[in-house]
């Protein structure tokens, strides 16, 4: 786990400049660092640099960049190859020097060239430079759990697993894209392709770039190797017919993605929250170690939010060595200001908080923990789905209530406006491509006004591509391409690279992903129950009244502070000369929105009047905006 970043330039970039980039990440890669600098054609020089967090081979034989033994091939990388020795196994020709899964990745693009990427089985982001064609390859894995930035300036790269390295270039002019503005405040994160900046792009999951050196200039271009939409589709049409033996079956693909994790010369552990996800890949970590696995949770002392107490049983139940921390609202109220730090680009998921409370926990042990982020999103876990498949059963009388409510005399008498606020989301819900984004319009109006620049589409209208008839499905398909790898991954990777720790996810293994699209959607959800075959696993391990409850989630008293502590600032930041200054903002409507957002704050569930997520993002907008632009 590191952080990586770099450039190919025609201008001078200096050593010294290249090290101050890359030490913007040193959290990322306390153990070491590396850069270096070499010519190639056209009077294009390449930069390559990494920061180390050391978890295989702790020796300097793991040092980067990393050159191939013939010197053609020059690697900076940042993530775990969980199927490396595998693969040096199939690789026996090569003259290894090291130990670590760097050196196979370059053994790998030797003997396959640049289509070696469907073979690595991991989480990455990669760029690997080709000093015999003058390429750079930049390569994010499937799913988008490491991250991986690039700036375009004309004919030059540059690129950074974090914005901070990009902002530190001598020449980054720093100018903000407004027209993300809008569906950053819905959406909370700026998602992938998008960046906040302008001409700085994400590298999208299972996505690589290519960007060709030649005499004349350069050339870039850009495809997938892993695309959900067409891996669904060709999984989907070989799908597992008996529900025993997909579970047996899933249970042994699990197993083995949790064994290959647990691969590290370092301390190991869980995040164990005492949910279905997390106990049951403890319950595999324990099942496949010689000793007792250490696992981390957090509790709050409000009991309505607190999951600590079955944490603790569960991990009585399955014999981990636990460790557990209650942490109060100042505690999570103190990591309010290291927000921007971490999270270098507007971010408003307010789990961030307690997340890095947890990563904290295990950093004073451990270097390596698994989590089990992945499960709601590939097996059904949401309670958006159930709403989701509500709203199918109901569509065809939303539209039959939309299509009244316009013929002229009704829609002269606003009829529409008057129907129940349930009832509107479901009877406006008729865009093919967002069907399973249901409701948000109140926060759509709001927003419109709130910001001044018209932008890229509050949802994301891609829905139609996955050509798939169940809407429980399809939103499952929609959250795996966007909410995943732009809100979830994010939100995991900044959180333990904060505490310099290294964060696994099982369920996203290749292997669970694609077996995953071969069940039955009745084997994920039936008869209400989500999460059925994951459940059933779980199960066999765990009793289930240890596991069986309602959802609760990390959860930050948002309405309490922006209306409590948080008020002096977000009105500092709503100044209304501080707002027409900055340009982003209308400043006369943010004033009077907040001024009655203040006097009422969130109306309760299922009014469309619970603003306290969309005056968090507009919060922690201003608080980077201050941060980095400022």
């Amino acid at each position: 786990m590191c952080g990586i970043c770099g450039f190919v330039s025609k201008r001078s970039i200096t050593a010294q400049q290249l090290k101050l980039m890359n030490d913007t990440m040193y959290h990322r890669g306390p153990n070491d660092s590396g850069e270096e600098i070499f010519d190639s054609v056209g009077g294009y020089s390449v930069g390559l640099a990494q920061r180390r967090l050391s978890i295989l081979d702790l020796s300097s034989l793991g040092h980067q960049p990393m050159h191939s033994v013939n010197e053609r091939l020059i690697i900076t990388y940042n993530g775990e190859i969980y199927n490396f020795l595998e693969l040096r196994e199939e690789l026996k020709d090569y003259p290894f020097k090291s130990h670590c899964d760097t050196e196979v990745i370059l053994a790998a693009y030797l003997k396959w060239g640049i289509s070696c990427i469907d073979r690595l089985q991991g989480m990455f982001a990669i760029a690997l430079f080709d000093r015999e064609t003058n390429e750079l390859y930049l390569v994010r894995d499937r799913i988008g759990k490491k991250p991986l930035y690039y700036w375009m300036d004309g004919e030059n790269l540059v690129f950074a697993s974090e914005l901070k390295p990009i902002m530190a270039h001598p020449r980054f002019p720093k100018e903000i894209r407004k027209e993300v503005i809008k569906r950053y405040m819905y959406q909370q994160c700026v998602n992938e392709p998008d960046s906040i900046f302008e001409d700085v792009y994400k590298v999208e999951p299972g996505q690589i770039v290519r960007f060709m050196i030649q005499p004349s200039g350069s050339k870039v271009d850009k495809w997938k190797y892993w695309d959900i939409a067409e891996v669904y589709r060709r999984k989907k049409a070989e799908p597992v017919g008996n529900y025993e033996d997909a579970k047996e079956e899933l249970k042994d693909i699990l197993r083995d993605a949790v064994k290959k994790r647990m691969i590290a010369d370092v301390p190991l552990g869980t995040f164990l929250s005492g949910g279905y996800d997390s106990s049951l890949v403890t319950a595999l970590a324990q099942e496949v170690s010689s000793e007792p696995i250490k696992t981390y949770s957090i509790g709050f002392h409000d009991k309505k939010h607190n999951e600590a107490e079955y944490a603790k049983e569960v991990a009585k139940h399955l014999g981990t060595q636990h460790t557990e921390m209650y942490i109060d609202e100042k505690m999570m109220f103190q990591m309010v200001e290291s927000i921007p730090k971490y999270y270098d680009e507007p971010f408003a998921d307010s789990s961030q908080i307690p997340s890095m409370l947890v990563a904290e926990l295990a950093a004073k042990d451990v270097t390596v923990v698994l989590s089990g982020d992945g499960g709601d999103e590939f097996f059904c876990g949401y309670n958006v789905y159930d709403y989701v498949a509500q709203a199918q059963k109901l569509d065809k009388l939303g539209a039959l209530t939309y299509g009244v409510c316009q013929l002229p005399p009704f829609r002269q008498m606003s009829v529409f406006d008057r129907l129940p606020f349930k009832v509107r989301v479901i009877a406006e819900n008729r865009n093919p491509a967002t069907k399973t984004q249901i409701g948000g319009t109140p926060f759509i109006r709001v927003i419109d006004k709130m910001v001044l620049t018209d932008g890229i589409p509050y949802k994301f209208q891609i829905e139609e591509k996955y050509k798939e008839k169940s809407w429980q499905a399809r939103r499952m398909l929609l959250d795996e391409e966007t909410y995943l790898p732009g809100d979830i991954m994010c939100k995991v990777d900044r959180a333990s690279m904060k505490c310099s720790i290294e964060s696994r996810c099982p369920i996203l293994d290749v292997n669970v992903m694609e077996y995953s699209y071969r069940l039955p959607h009745s084997y994920k959800y039936a008869n209400g129950v989500k999460k059925r075959i994951l459940k059933d696993i779980a199960y066999d391990y765990i009793p289930k009244e240890l596991l069986e409850r309602p959802k609760v989630g990390f959860s930050v008293p948002l309405d309490q502070w922006l209306r409590g502590p948080l008020k002096e600032q977000l009105m500092d930041m709503c100044n209304m000369d501080y707002l027409k200054k900055q340009g982003i903002f209308a400043a006369a409507y943010v004033n009077q929105f907040l001024e009655e957002y203040l006097k009422t704050g969130d109306k309760g569930s299922g009014t469309g009047s619970n603003y306290s997520r969309m005056m968090w993002a507009f919060f922690t907008f201003q608080q980077w905006y201050q941060t980095y632009m400022e």
